[in-house]
């Protein structure tokens, strides 16, 4: 999705013959600070705490909410596996929610997940798709729950209007070379909220304590780890943040020209999205998963049966389903107030929206004569 250019290598050069990697001693107001300001504008919030993935983004994020032991945290079916791990790395457990038509968490499905141990939703913004934010943080609000937006797989997207991202309390971006921009592995976590933010920036960084920046920090230091980004990761991720809005213009402008192709469709219908007037990802829906792998079948390379990326879907999360843990007296399962376990046929809807639905991929860049003939080509029905 992202492209690399001559502007990365030429401020990557430049952090090389300084010599200076860190952020830290020596790197302060470097290109990681500067990175965060930015990030900070673009997304409209008050913290930015740049890491080195979008899974320690998100533990980040769940250590700095306050969740722990005991704390069950809402997590949707289809996702990556960090989405769920997160929790668990800050000793919190998972618990899996249905996602809807929309692909994206269920809201009906969060009121009846909720429980008294119950502390934090993470809606999770999936495969440039997005979620309802109005009706969860409606929900989270009337339960008092912490949100964690996960938006790792949607960087720079827009829900009516605001960018995801600045919805939840904590939320988590993910810049791996998969994601809409990238500095080969890294991640950011953005909040409003002061205590959240000193707390994440503690948990990320072993030696916080020793940085010249702790008297702007008041939460009493206790022992993190190493989330740090590097000046590296920071000088090209400030090039990648200058191209975002240009490449989801490109996706907007092409989905909207194969939407109105495909919409005149009578075989399947426009996949239901919580915001089509600002989309930019395309999925297709179909009465049922026979007509759907049978119009995959005759479109092999151009679309794809969202059931079938496997390692998003819950049914091949094997760490989370066999609860396995490095240690049994680390285990977070047994710290919980209540007994959880999980089943391959626990969440049936997921698996039946995930099998009716076709993805349409197509680049931000790709010719338009190329996206009118795809939609052409899709629109035809096979003899």
């Amino acid at each position: 999705m992202h492209i690399i250019g001559k502007e990365e290598v030429r401020e990557v050069a430049k952090v090389l013959e300084s010599g200076q990697f860190m952020r830290y001693r020596g790197g302060e107001n470097g290109y990681v600070d500067r990175f965060e300001k930015a990030l900070c504008e673009k997304i409209g919030v008050k913290h930015a705490l740049t890491v080195n993935s979008g899974t320690n983004a998100l533990i980040c994020a769940m250590v700095g909410l306050g969740l722990g032991p005991g704390d069950e945290v809402l997590v949707p079916a289809y996702t990556w596996v960090a989405t769920a791990f997160g929790p668990l790395g800050a000793g919190a457990v998972p618990i899996l929610v249905e996602v809807d038509e929309t692909l994206m968490m269920d809201p009906a499905d969060i009121e009846r997940k909720i429980t008294k141990n119950t502390k934090a939703i993470i809606p999770v913004h999936m495969a440039n798709l997005v979620c309802n934010m109005d009706a969860i943080m409606k929900i989270a609000r009337k339960h008092k729950l912490v949100v964690c937006e996960d938006a790792c797989q949607a960087v720079g997207l827009t829900y009516k209007g605001k960018r995801v991202g600045s919805f939840g309390d904590a939320n988590a971006y993910s810049f791996n070379q998969f994601k809409n921009m990238t500095c080969g592995e890294g991640g950011a976590i953005v909040t409003d909220d002061d205590l959240v933010y000193e707390r994440m920036r503690i948990y990320h960084d072993t030696g916080a304590y020793t940085r010249a920046s702790t008297s702007k920090i008041h939460v009493p230091f206790f022992a993190g780890q190493n989330n740090r980004a590097s000046e590296i990761m920071g000088a090209i991720l400030g090039v990648q943040l200058g191209r975002l809005d240009g490449i989801l213009r490109g996706l907007r402008t092409r989905r909207a020209a194969l939407s109105g192709i495909l919409s005149k469709s009578k075989r399947f219908q426009l996949g239901s999205h919580n915001d089509p007037d600002d989309a930019v990802a395309l999925t297709l829906g179909f009465p049922n998963e026979k007509e759907a792998r049978r119009f995959a079948a005759e479109h092999a390379g151009q679309v794809t049966v969202a059931l079938d990326s496997g390692r998003h879907v819950y049914t091949n999360w094997e760490p989370l389903l066999n609860q396995g843990v490095f240690h049994p007296k680390m285990n977070p399962y047994k710290w919980a107030k209540r007994k959880i376990t999980y089943s391959v046929d626990m969440c049936p809807r997921t698996l039946k929206n995930l099998g009716r639905t076709c993805f349409v991929p197509f680049a931000f860049n790709m010719p338009m004569s190329e996206v009118r003939a795809l939609g052409k080509l899709l629109l035809k029905e096979t003899p």
